[in-house]
């Protein structure tokens, strides 16, 4: 799975936004194929589809879902155990499941089957109970904004050959309903941001230019996956 594919994010606000009872299990299932495909939760008698998943969860009593986007050096999201964080480091993404007594982690992965199929399989791991340290919506809306000025100060700095401009593709459609507005706006700052670090490039820069511009950018990196995980599950506080 392609750690710029939304699909994890998608789960998890529409999955959080039925569970707060502001759309039903189809809608939000649907939103979730809507974005990849046929999706399939891996289980020990065979595969499930992810809608009869989610209903059985809900019956254990699934109280809401949490998004990790991690990267090396930076299990954001994560508190393990291992087997777990290296699954979603490895593809750059997951959806917790929180359960009174435990939680579950869930892994995508691309299912293609033949020429024709293609979906998202669910790998299912166990996941510890403690909470992520992250900070508060308005901690990450200004972290976001802060993160914003510097990089654009620093590639302001940075002379280089014109490249020309490239399209931004804004992979991430959005919040789910029953978001808090602030959310919806961190989360569409975010994903726009995340689009311009994607068709960023070092093409004709000197090295010392790389290095600043490097930086800068990375600093941004950790302020959009920061800002997406935080907006992701601000439904949660309002339940």
């Amino acid at each position: 799975m392609h750690p710029d594919s939304p699909i994890s994010a998608t789960l998890v606000c529409w999955g959080n936004a039925w569970l707060a009872g502001q759309v039903g299990l189809d809608e939000a299932a649907d939103r979730v194929e809507r974005q990849a495909g046929p999706q399939l939760v891996a289980g020990e008698t065979g595969d499930l589809p992810l809608r009869a998943f989610l209903a059985d969860l809900r019956i254990e009593g699934m109280r809401s879902l949490r998004l990790a986007l991690p990267i090396a050096g930076d299990p954001l999201g994560l508190t393990g155990p291992p087997p777990f964080n290296s699954a979603a480091i490895e593809a750059g993404q997951a959806a917790t499941a929180v359960l009174p007594s435990r939680c579950l982690g869930l892994i995508p992965v691309n299912d293609r089957r033949g020429s024709s199929y293609a979906g998202v399989r669910w790998t299912v791991l166990e996941a510890r109970t403690t909470a992520p340290d992250l900070p508060s919506l308005a901690e990450a809306e200004h972290e976001l904004t802060r993160a914003m000025r510097v990089a654009t100060d620093a590639l302001l700095g940075v002379e280089g050959p014109v490249q020309g401009h490239r399209r931004l593709e804004i992979v991430d459609d959005g919040l789910a309903p029953g978001y808090p507005a602030r959310a919806h706006r961190v989360a569409a700052l975010a994903a726009r941001l995340a689009a311009v670090l994607r068709v960023a490039d070092d093409r004709g820069l000197t090295s010392g230019q790389i290095a600043v511009r490097g930086e800068a950018l990375r600093e941004l990196d950790r302020a959009v996956r920061r800002a997406r995980v935080v907006a992701h599950h601000a439904i949660t506080e309002l339940v």
